[in-house]
């Protein structure tokens, strides 16, 4: 298989650090548990009291839910309009024409969510394969304090339709030959055996398991693509199906959509509000083991 497109390693990272035309970005956001009483899932802290105590040299930081999340929607991370992106993006002077690498710590989630975004709005991006923590246990450079940012940029979006769809949609496929539903959450989840912080507890009916921690490596690099596909094969998950990804708050399903568009799958989209608003909502079908 082909070299994927959308990764960068660490290495190839390190050859191009000094590159006048690189923009690298540390994209961490971290969830910590929601004061007692409240009726959100998790408070989202952005990461950047670890990017002043490290980060890679020259990146600057992007505060997902901050500045590139619609802050008026009852979920957390939703995709805000255009123009907002274009102004906050254009800010952090993230031009189309450079060479744009995203990483985050901890988990690629946080990298994989603004790939995303920015592949909806018809802009490539690479994440940074194994993120901070790999580039820091190679010992390689480390910078600290605050960043330095980059020259602000024109950001001109080219939306594309159908990356992000709501519960209508997603209620309207439930059973659609078409289509298959993915639930990027652990199998704990999927199957209702757990309280769910979301709500109600079990999946969006007839959807299948593909976990999006399954697909990462114990360095935090994701796995292999022959090893990826056979999770979505026996899955069912195949090229001639829609495919509808959904997760808690639509960032760890982001992991799944790029392995999947690693191995050539282009009928892919993601709930954007997942099980954020699927499970607090009783209109909407809920099914358990």
């Amino acid at each position: 298989m082909a070299q994927p497109s959308s990764l960068i390693t660490t290495e190839q990272l390190a050859a191009v650090l000094s590159d006048p035309d690189l923009r690298l970005y540390d994209c961490t956001t971290y969830l910590e548990p929601a004061p007692p009483g409240s009726h959100v899932p998790y408070r989202a802290v952005p990461g950047d009291k670890t990017f002043a105590a490290g980060h890679i040299p020259g990146a600057d930081f992007l505060d997902l839910q901050g500045e590139f999340s619609d802050t008026s929607a009852q979920q957390f991370f939703m995709m805000p309009d255009v123009a907002q992106l274009e102004a906050a993006f254009g800010r952090h002077g993230l031009d189309a024409s450079k060479t744009i690498v995203l990483y985050s710590i901890g988990t690629m989630m946080w990298a994989t969510r603004f790939w995303w975004m920015l592949r909806s709005l018809s802009v490539d991006a690479r994440v940074l394969d194994g993120g901070f923590d790999k580039w820091k246990d190679e010992g390689r450079a480390v910078e600290t304090g605050a960043s330095k940012g980059y020259p602000a940029a024109t950001f001109k979006a080219v939306p594309h339709p159908g990356f992000f769809v709501d519960k209508t949609i997603v209620k309207a496929r439930i059973g659609d030959p078409s289509t298959i539903i993915v639930n990027a959450l652990g199998p704990q989840y999927h199957r209702g055996l757990e309280p769910s912080r979301y709500g109600r507890p079990g999946r969006v009916p007839g959807s299948v398991n593909v976990p999006a921690a399954t697909l990462v490596n114990a360095d935090k690099t994701l796995a292999p693509l022959t090893d990826a596909q056979a999770k979505f094969t026996a899955a069912g998950v195949t090229r001639d199906k829609n495919v509808i990804l959904y997760c808690g708050g639509g960032i760890s399903a982001t992991i799944d959509l790029l392995m999947l568009t690693q191995l050539g799958y282009d009928r892919l989209t993601l709930y954007d509000a997942c099980m954020g608003e699927w499970a607090r909502d009783p209109a909407l079908p809920i099914e358990t083991d």
